[in-house]
């Protein structure tokens, strides 16, 4: 997969994300490479879920 593939791919799941937690904004949702721990640790935090529970659920989509 392409960084292009990687990047579509993203913004399908963010679209999705943000159906499902309607206070998501699209600043919670940046990810940078290399900082995908960091965005699930905001994620956590705003949503009161484990990064476990959202990488699996992210994973899902």
């Amino acid at each position: 997969m392409n960084t292009t593939e990687a990047k579509g791919n993203w913004n399908i799941q963010k679209a999705k994300l943000k159906q499902k937690y309607a206070d998501l904004t699209d600043n919670d949702l940046m990810y940078d490479e290399g900082q995908k721990d960091e965005m699930l640790g905001k994620l956590q935090v705003k949503l009161g879920k484990t990064k476990e529970e959202l990488a699996k659920f992210i994973e899902s989509l």
